[in-house]
């Protein structure tokens, strides 16, 4: 039986990935700022249309570098609704998360819900843009200066993502990016940060590096670099970005025109644009969607629960004060449908046959 997952990494010509790579062995230069990393760095900050962009071995790194580059301490208000890193990453960094809900309609981190979280040990928010959909980014920053908060986004699904024809990525303090393999753009593993504040981003060139700058220890540090091997997969990637991102517009397309009056979906925000990273559908209830992943996967067929569980429900990271039941409530029944460039529309045809047979009337 085919199998189909809810992605595929994107692997590019072999011809072009073995040229960067016969690059590496010819210069003998595996890590430590190499030229590949440098040209990437380049590249990206081009075309994201950012002032500087630090490239970092993985994302998780990325937002754990950020929460030292800001200094944090005490409490970060962030969102439920994400992958577990976003949290566990404040946990293991002996930062407390506190929850706020989200918005049942955009998936996102809910302005209206913050506000009462924060307290004299709230030292920054850390929203995230779900499935690639910037949040409310004015109001989140009007919170924030209120209160002389920092703002971190977790921008892990948002490459590429235009806010006014802007970059989603130049909101906050610092924003970060994964490029794990599952992403629209990756270096099989890896990350990124995005930091307006020059000397912000002097200070976090440091930090990944153990805290060295011109051969002497300046600062605190870790190891956060990006290698030579994935700045070459990310560089082959970055030339065929444009044919991804079309590839994925199609499947996402047909999703959509098929899915659009039988599902909820997520609400795309006003003024901002699409990188077709995920297709969520959202269920009527808990047994459907357990139904209905149970018969797409009797037939090869996997999709995923994105998000679940709700973050709040992890005993580590749960608080007593933590009322999160939108959270809950679409974790419960969202999943995400398999896309990626090289699904087939009959596939596709599968999937929403499943679906339409199985579905609650």
């Amino acid at each position: 039986m085919k199998k189909i997952n809810v992605t595929k990494p994107y692997l590019p010509n072999r011809e072009k990935f073995d040229k960067y790579i016969d690059q590496i062995y010819q210069s003998n230069w595996l890590t430590n700022n190499g030229p590949l990393v440098q040209e990437l760095e380049k590249r990206l900050r081009d075309y994201l249309g950012v002032k500087n962009i630090v490239l970092t071995a993985n994302g998780t790194l990325a937002l754990q570098v950020a929460y030292k580059l800001l200094d944090l301490k005490g409490e970060v208000v962030t969102t439920p609704f994400s992958f577990v890193a976003t949290s566990s990453s404040l946990a293991w960094e002996n930062l407390k998360p506190v929850f706020a809900d989200i918005n049942e309609d955009t998936l996102n981190f809910d302005p209206k819900q913050v506000e009462s979280k924060i307290t004299d040990k709230t030292a920054a928010l850390l929203p995230v843009h779900v499935f690639g959909n910037p949040c409310e980014v004015e109001k989140i920053k009007e919170i924030a200066d209120k209160n002389n908060l920092k703002v971190i986004y977790d921008a892990a699904h948002a490459f590429g993502v235009k806010y006014k024809r802007e970059s989603i990525l130049n909101w906050g303090d610092v924003s970060i990016l994964s490029f794990h393999a599952t992403k629209i753009f990756h270096t099989i593993e890896g990350g990124a940060l995005i930091i307006n504040d020059d000397e912000l981003y002097r200070k976090a060139k440091q930090m990944i590096n153990f805290g060295y700058e011109d051969g002497a220890i300046k600062s605190f540090g870790v190891n956060a670099k990006m290698n030579e091997f994935s700045a070459a997969m990310g560089l082959c990637l970055l030339d065929d970005i444009e044919k991804i991102l079309s590839s994925r517009e199609e499947v996402w397309e047909y999703y959509y025109q098929n899915f659009k009056d039988i599902c909820a979906l997520q609400n795309k925000t006003k003024n901002s644009t699409n990188n077709y990273h995920y297709f969520p559908i959202i269920l009527k209830s808990e047994e459907e969607r357990e139904k209905i992943q149970e018969k797409l996967s009797q037939n090869g067929i996997y999709p995923r629960r994105y998000f679940w569980p709700s973050l709040d429900c992890l005993d580590y990271l749960s608080q007593s004060n933590d009322e999160c039941s939108s959270s809950k409530n679409i974790s419960e029944r969202i999943l995400c449908l398999p896309i990626y460039p090289e699904l087939d529309k009959k596939d596709q045809d599968r999937m929403l046959e499943i679906i339409m047979n199985n579905l609650s009337i």
